[in-house]
């Protein structure tokens, strides 16, 4: 038998990117090609149904290899990233126990909380007992007035242990600004200046440390999108690099100072181009600084323009998955989110990265959510070898053009922070602050209307689980310390399940469980659609939710929902039968429950003169309607 070989490229002949669209727009058949396929992101551009080779062309994505600037395909040349647990430091000797155990399990960076007012050499050595600092990072976070004080005490540990402090690797996370945007503490010019120059200085004492930090996760935290975070993050860095140069230190040493540590959320793709632009305009911006390599004798790096350090245009990123979209309520659910978050962040080649655990929404986590979070990361390297491909994005058509999307969204954004006085002049006028607050209430209208799903909280509860007896804090709040009598508006600190998770609660807190019940009847296929959905429309707010089978009269079925004790009694049926049935049921029911038809059906006006006033249907404000129902039932 003859052998045939099939050749895709002289086969079949090419089809244009038109002929694949007309052929959609034929599909559609008649539906409207922009808003049935073309999505308009949160960021501000449109993201079209498909991509195709042509449209790499001219994207500055393209241009370069893992390791060469402008870094958009990463900083080094393989994928390994650090695996870092933090932890709080109450005790120097406990917390020692506890890192010695994590690293024992897979964790090859810490990092330390410290409270400036303990710091002492005989803490630094009780703390550090045993590490082997030179073979994993430690990261530090203390009071940014004690970070010159810290960096001597390291020194002097490591002096004492004989290493070498260029070949050790860490940060001390010394950021100004993030206390004014998380404690409302007004800093001025000089007084950012001063704490900066002081990490400067310490850096000095450990030169593989970097010692100022952008903490844009504290943005994500309060509900940032993607080119948001990124715009002022690169704004954040800016600022540092600008005060620095301006009191006389070296471009080079003000970026090889600055790490970055940003928020992963939960939109996959968007997260994976985020980390990729990020890299490419952080480059950018650090080349316009000229910076000169001071790397020493031993460099070999290849010059950008044949003269700008390419090592201090590298952006160091620590990505931690976030808070913001973290439930109660189906608490195991948070695993999947944080999951994806890391698989983004890893795809997309960040330096280090935390993951937080599933229960730090209700509770201090535990050991088991402590090593449920550490394994997320490492079955992403060891069993899924996600840290064996360098940059997977490159060369997706999709991925590509989303990266340079975000990366022009951001740079725009960027540019008019900078035309408006700067990073820090936004924060002393509460323009950030106001954003993101502004942008908060968006997100949260968003969830209230179920444009944003979050599932098991405003879609899909379970409807049988109880919170009340696990819950042991009133909830995680993404700032790092108490709030002092602020001088400026802070960060706003609201996860976007919050206003649901009080709805539910308040429920528990009753002590009385509302009973809803589904008076199915007519149309087989709309009366179980629309029981379906009534039935997780009312568990969204802790009620005991009754479907049925169908009844074959109005009057059936509102004898069975009052022998079953309902509160509620919701007619599921089809538009064209509520002209007969939603009558009947309202008048046979005679205000013995609350009334509630599924859908909004064309006979609306006429149902509303007839006395029904309460319709439950996708485009109303789910919050709004639970509250309003609890405040009947609940009082």
């Amino acid at each position: 038998m003859a052998e045939n070989k099939l050749n895709i490229a002289e086969d079949f002949a090419p089809i244009s990117t038109q002929e694949w669209k007309d052929k959609i727009i034929a599909d559609l058949k008649g539906a409207d090609y922009e808003k049935k396929l073309v999505w308009r992101t949160p960021e501000g551009f449109n993201v079209q149904p498909f991509y195709r080779q042509e449209d790499l062309e001219g994207l500055q994505t393209t241009a370069s290899a893992p390791g060469q600037y402008p870094f958009v395909r990463g900083i080094k040349e393989d994928n390994d990233w650090y695996v870092r647990q933090n932890i709080v430091v109450e005790d120097p000797k406990e917390a020692n126990a506890k890192a010695l155990d994590i690293l024992n399990k897979g964790v090859n960076s810490l990092g330390f909380k410290i409270p400036g007012k303990e710091l002492s050499a005989d803490y630094i050595k009780t703390l550090l007992d045993g590490i082997y600092c030179e073979v994993i990072e430690l990261n530090f976070t203390t009071c940014i007035g004690k970070t010159l004080e810290l960096a001597q005490l390291l020194a002097d540990y490591f002096k004492s242990k004989n290493l070498d402090l260029k070949s050790l690797h860490g940060s001390i996370n010394c950021d100004p600004i993030q206390k004014m945007l998380t404690r409302g503490h007004a800093f001025d010019a000089e007084a950012v200046k001063e704490r900066l120059m002081l990490a400067i200085e310490a850096k000095k004492l450990l030169p593989g440390y970097r010692t100022i930090g952008v903490n844009s996760l504290n943005l994500c935290n309060a509900g940032a999108y993607c080119a948001q975070e990124l715009a002022y993050a690169l704004a954040w860095g800016a600022e540092y690099m600008t005060l620095l140069t301006e009191a006389g230190v070296d471009s080079a040493t003000a970026a090889k100072a600055i790490k970055f540590n940003m928020g992963i959320q939960g939109n996959y793709f968007m997260e994976i181009a985020k980390f990729r632009a990020a890299r490419m305009l952080w480059a950018k911006i650090v080349r316009e600084y000229e910076p000169i390599c001071n790397c020493g004798e031993s460099c070999k790096c290849e010059k950008v323009d044949g003269k700008y350090c390419p090592c201090a245009m590298k952006m160091h990123v620590c990505a931690t998955t976030s808070t913001f979209n973290m439930t109660i309520f189906d608490a195991y659910v948070n695993l999947l989110r944080s999951q994806t978050e890391a698989m983004s962040a890893a795809i997309a080649g960040v330096d280090s990265m935390v993951v937080t655990p599933f229960d730090v929404t209700y509770k201090q986590p535990d050991d088991f959510s402590e090593r449920i979070a550490r394994n997320q990361q490492l079955l992403l390297a060891e069993e899924s070898h996600f840290d064996k491909v360098i940059d997977p994005a490159a060369g997706s058509y999709y991925l590509e053009n989303l990266t340079a999307m975000i990366a022009d969204e951001a740079w725009k954004r960027f540019l008019a922070i900078q035309d408006n006085g700067g990073f820090l002049a936004q924060v002393l006028a509460g323009k950030v602050q106001a954003d993101m607050q502004d942008n908060l209430t968006k997100r949260l209208g968003d969830v209230a209307k179920r444009k944003e799903t979050l599932l098991g909280t405003n879609q899909f509860p379970n409807f049988n689980e109880q919170a009340l007896d696990k819950i042991q804090e009133t909830g995680h709040c993404c700032h790092c310390c108490g709030q002092d009598a602020a001088e400026l508006p802070i960060l706003p600190c609201v996860r976007e399940a919050e206003q649901f998770e009080a709805l539910r609660l308040r429920t528990e807190q009753s002590g009385k469980q509302p009973k809803v019940f589904m008076l199915t009847i007519g149309n087989l296929a709309m009366r179980l659609a629309r029981s379906q959905f009534s039935c997780n429309f009312f568990a969204c707010a802790g009620y005991k939710v009754i479907d049925n089978n169908g009844f074959k009269t109005v009057e059936e079925g509102v004898d069975a929902g009052l022998k079953a004790g309902a509160d509620i009694i919701v007619l599921c049926s089809s538009d064209d039968e509520y002209a007969e049935f939603a009558p009947a049921a309202y008048k046979y029911l005679a205000d013995r429950a609350i009334f509630v038809v599924a859908g909004a059906p064309a006979c609306m006006e006429d149902l509303q003169k007839a006395g029904i006033e309460n319709y439950i249907h996708v485009r109303v404000n789910v919050l709004d309607e639970l509250t309003k129902y609890s405040n009947k039932l609940l009082k």
